[in-house]
């Protein structure tokens, strides 16, 4: 199984001069490597990296379930498709929390996506108090079956295990602790699911949580916005 390295560089950077300058850089520097590689800008980047992207594959932050009509700032499956979008990112802890996302909500923007030809990275994972009173795993027991109700074929969906303690905090969840929450969720899915995993990744870690922790992948944050750490990290999982 391929492994599948991902960067969300979430509301960065500002321009779209420095958008194209990270992305090439970061084309030529994993060019050859054996890891599948995506980037997932904002949304207003996304014509200028897709016509350009050497090799690596395109994603979006977010996704709307509807594929047209009177919903204003929202895009559609379809709007992604059609500029040449590969892969969408789902479930976000950031777009639960902040954006009031459902598992219901999360649901139907699966479903719309995957009617639509696009590669889905569906967000679980549980907050510190959740972690913390021992009820990680029936969180992440809801968070899936709820989010992959009624879809038959999940073949083109990728599950990313992502803390939401360790996201951003710089307290990344251990080795240990990774392979446990992986081992869980394989029992929601098919055995040949890419589960990732995404928490304060960075390259001093990021091998070991393929090699050790057996993830098929990584979910990168704020160290995919470092061409040379990201690169590094892709690297790692070789």
């Amino acid at each position: 199984m391929q492994n599948l390295i991902i960067g969300n560089w979430k509301e960065n950077p500002i321009t779209k001069k420095e958008a194209e300058e990270l992305f090439d850089a970061i084309k030529k520097g994993v060019k050859g490597l054996k890891s599948e590689v995506a980037v997932c800008p904002p949304y207003v980047f996304l014509p200028a990296l897709a016509k350009s992207n050497g090799g690596i594959a395109i994603g979006a932050q977010n996704v709307f379930y509807e594929e047209k009509g009177a919903f204003t700032g929202e895009i559609s499956p379809a709007m992604l498709k059609d500029l040449s979008v590969e892969y969408v990112i789902v479930g976000h802890s950031e777009r639960r929390k902040y954006f009031g996302e459902t598992n219901e909500i999360i649901n139907k923007k699966i479903k719309r996506s995957l009617d639509a030809g696009l590669k889905v990275i569906f967000c679980v994972g549980e907050t510190q108090e959740e972690h913390d009173s021992g009820k990680k795993e029936e969180i992440l027991k809801t968070q899936v079956q709820d989010g992959l109700k009624d879809i038959i074929d999940i073949d083109p969906i990728n599950v990313a295990y992502e803390p939401v303690w360790a996201i951003g905090t710089g307290n990344n969840c251990s080795v240990e602790e990774t392979k446990k929450s992986i081992d869980y969720i394989r029992q929601f899915v098919k055995p040949e699911t890419r589960i990732l995993y995404g928490g304060s990744v960075k390259s001093e870690n990021s091998g070991a949580y393929i090699k050790e922790a057996l993830a098929n992948g990584l979910l990168v944050g704020g160290a995919s916005l470092v061409a040379d750490e990201f690169i590094e990290i892709v690297k790692s999982a070789e």
